[in-house]
């Protein structure tokens, strides 16, 4: 089973406010499409509910197509009727027993916490700005766990107006 992150941050980690990302990259998402595309994604109820909204703007959540999408939530009533529903870590794991299949954590920051000590590498959008009003942030990237071995980058242009750089991590043995 190979456990992998991948997520947009700002210079200081910033993830989000409000159950909201910080900006909007088209860049980013295609990105973020291409590489979890045919693969299961893990994320935390928050993160599925702001993926949607209403006519109204309420947050209601959408299924990720073309993945297997496993939502991680303490709500024992919660439901997202073609996902799975887990309520704890070792619940996912026991889903991820695949040895040949990459399995991606999406996010929230609650849900980055708890599986940066278990991934196995990590996609990160480097953003290059500082957000002020950030409430989400992502953990720290411990150069003494994690190596960059690979990274793009992509300027800012009329679509994306921060320079960002798609790096990629793996863990130290």
């Amino acid at each position: 089973m190979s456990i992998s992150i991948i997520a947009a941050i700002g210079k200081n980690n910033e993830l989000g406010k409000k159950n909201d990302l910080l900006w909007s990259l088209p860049a980013d998402m295609k990105h973020f499409r291409e590489t979890t595309r045919g693969h299961t994604v893990v994320m935390g109820q928050k993160t599925f509910e702001s993926l949607a909204r209403d006519e109204n703007g309420k947050q209601i959540g959408r299924l990720l197509p073309n993945r297997r999408n496993i939502i991680l939530t303490q709500d024992k009533s919660f439901t997202a009727p073609g996902a799975e529903i887990v309520y704890s870590v070792n619940e996912v794991l026991e889903l991820l027993k695949n040895p040949n299949e990459e399995n991606f954590i999406i996010g929230g920051g609650m849900i980055y916490k708890l599986f940066i000590d278990l991934a196995d590498k990590l996609y990160i959008t480097h953003v290059d700005g500082e957000f002020k009003d950030a409430e989400i942030f992502f953990p720290k990237i411990d150069p003494d766990k994690w190596q960059k071995i690979k990274n793009g980058k992509y300027p800012k242009d009329d679509l994306n107006k921060y320079d960002l750089e798609f790096a990629e991590y793996i863990k130290k043995i």
